[in-house]
């Protein structure tokens, strides 16, 4: 073949020349079928006895941040810019509801406000389960 275009015959050759079986086709019949698979839906409940990796012991030593809220509240900012020392600050949470206890800010676990050696401290009255933890993801 030379520098110069096909012609329209040319071209027309070389289609009807591949249009059967030839290298194109063989290809496509090589091509992978897709397979449609159906999932069952995840049961969390089932997850909670499977065991631990080994190398758990990995992580066990990664350091998470742990607060406790009593409450939250919704203020503007120029009601923020009038507080002074001595502003109460009402919360939204009963004084009988358990404290919400996270870790790096999410909800793991629920307990209740105590005093021991004139500190703060939370008495764990709940954890969340498993199923709980991811739905809070």
């Amino acid at each position: 073949m030379s520098d110069q275009f096909l012609s329209n015959e040319e071209l027309e050759m070389l289609l009807e020349k591949h249009s059967g079986n030839g290298p194109v086709n063989e290809v496509q019949e090589q091509q992978p079928k897709a397979i449609e698979e159906v999932f069952t839906e995840f049961d969390y409940e089932k997850s909670e006895n499977i065991d631990t990796p080994r190398n758990l012991d990995l992580l066990l030593d990664i350091p998470l941040e742990i607060s406790v809220v009593l409450g939250k509240t919704k203020k503007s900012i120029r009601d923020i810019t009038n507080v002074v020392p001595g502003s109460v600050i009402e919360l939204d949470k009963p004084i009988e509801e358990p404290l919400e206890i996270c870790a790096n800010g999410k909800k793991i676990a629920e307990g209740e406000a105590i005093v021991i050696n004139e500190k703060f401290c939370v008495r764990i009255t709940k954890i969340m389960s498993k199923r709980e933890l991811i739905k809070n993801l």
